[in-house]
């Protein structure tokens, strides 16, 4: 492979072959210090997600924005790709910004004009932040976005949207897009912390049609009171074992129920697959029948959010140390194959129905903010088949079995309880491997792997 092309003939590449302008503005000014913004201590960045309805014209502006955005994410990436592969040039987000300067100057891209530059200057930032995921090796490669399958979202800045807060009804306020001069319509459902201007704002559409507002705001979230056991000083936890005959069970016994959202509109989703297959392609019937299958996914989608985010809460709120196995999830729906593939695709669907992967989500950002600690057990850690009476280890069980007695103290168990019990067990001893290695006054970790253990606790 040759080496990376650096220097005065990489400037030279990148000038004459690839449309990147050379950085002559503001090189004689003298260098001066960013003004960073005032962060007020202990805040968090927090989104808050409403929705609007755009008038005609704000939704015609907002599809021509949203195409401008994916059409510029996807030149940016062409670009990135041919400079390393044809040159041995690596672009950056500075270089893609100024091909983007060249190309509203060309009759046939100046159409870039009718959006805001911030907005497309966004784009590219967020092209920019995954090549740096996948150099780090926490994603694949960016891949282009699609019209029929990318989510259709344009992301403004402060210098792309005028806010002003509502004196009567402090928490709302009137929004203005760029390139817009009506307010938008925004159905604030909770208030914003008052006083404070948001950070961005991000304009996003569903499948169903549904515009979102979502405002990321710096708010100092109070954390909640400590909970303790009765008549000590112990801190209150509690186990989670997560399942498919029920959601959640708790190692006290209580299990919350699976609510199975897809196997209720089974019936309807089929019966509608069944008409969208009928209609020609590209008619207007066929994009009806897509309509109304998208809002159903989006009502079942809403349903199952609103169900997590109590749920979450609820444990949040009543622990203070809450345990759970580190789960797969993806080698557990893994692609179906071979014999049994129909089995295995029906037990990948009621695992991806669960949303386990959101509600473990859900509970790490709420312990982050909450004062509140996750501890998360390894996965190999033997929950299921572990008499949570007298810790013997007994044979591998199958799924079916939900009940079974121990052979050595022949204690009878529920499969689910028991796992529950015995995740609290090792989570609450992982929690105080931690706690009791923590400086005086240092309040321990809001997660707590296995997997880091070595990591969190300081070498003696």
């Amino acid at each position: 492979m040759a080496d990376r092309t650096t220097g005065e003939e990489a400037r030279r590449i990148k000038r004459d072959l690839l449309g990147v302008g050379d950085r002559t503005r503001h090189r004689d000014r003298a260098a001066s210090p960013l003004k960073g913004l005032v962060r007020q201590p202990g805040a968090q960045q927090r989104t808050y997600r409403f929705r609007f309805y755009p008038t005609a014209d704000q939704a015609a502006q907002l599809n021509r924005t949203f195409g401008a955005c994916r059409w510029v994410y996807n030149e940016g990436l062409a670009l990135r790709v041919k400079a390393w592969e044809e040159h041995r040039v690596s672009l950056g987000f500075a270089e893609t910004c100024r091909a983007l300067t060249g190309w509203k100057r060309i009759s046939e891209t100046a159409w870039l004009k009718e959006a805001s530059s911030t907005v497309l200057q966004q784009a590219l930032r967020h092209l920019d932040s995954a090549f740096s995921r996948f150099f780090k090796g926490l994603s694949k490669y960016p891949q282009r976005k699609s019209k029929r399958r990318s989510r259709d979202s344009a992301t403004y800045v402060r210098t792309g949207f005028r806010w002003v807060e509502d004196p009567e009804r402090p928490g709302t306020a009137s929004v203005t897009l760029a390139k817009q001069t009506v307010p938008l319509d925004v159905r604030w459902s909770r208030a914003l912390p008052p006083g404070q201007l948001p950070v961005k704002l991000t304009v996003t559409r569903d499948r169903a049609g549904r515009f979102f507002l979502s405002v990321l705001v710096e708010e100092v979230i109070a954390p909640l009171p400590e909970v303790f056991l009765p008549g000590s000083r112990a801190p209150k936890a509690v186990g989670l074992d997560l399942g498919l005959a029920a959601l959640v069970t708790l190692d006290d016994g209580e299990k919350l129920p699976h609510p199975r959202l897809l196997a209720k509109y089974e019936k309807e989703l089929a019966s509608l697959q069944r008409d969208l297959h009928r209609k020609q392609r590209g008619s207007k019937n066929r994009g009806k029948v897509r309509e109304r299958i998208a809002r159903l996914y989006a009502s079942i989608g809403d349903v199952r959010r609103d169900q997590l985010d109590q749920l979450t809460t609820r444990l949040v709120r009543e622990n203070q140390v809450l345990v759970v196995e580190d789960l797969p999830i993806a080698n557990l729906t893994r692609a179906a194959k071979g014999k049994g593939r129909r089995r295995k695709a029906a037990l990948n669907r009621s695992i991806r129905d669960a949303a386990w992967g959101e509600l473990l989500r859900q509970l790490r950002y709420k312990c982050a903010w909450y004062g509140r600690t996750l501890v998360v057990v390894d996965r190999f850690f033997p929950s299921t088949r572990r008499c949570s009476a007298c810790h013997a280890k007994g044979p591998g069980l199958d799924q079916s079995v939900r009940e079974w007695t121990c052979a050595e103290c022949g204690m009878p168990h529920d499969r689910d309880t028991n796992a529950a019990v015995n995740l609290r067990e090792e989570g609450m001893r992982l929690y105080w491997t931690v706690a009791m290695v923590l400086p005086p006054g240092r309040v321990a970790p809001s997660v707590i792997k296995a997997s880091e253990l070595l990591d969190l606790v300081p070498a003696a």
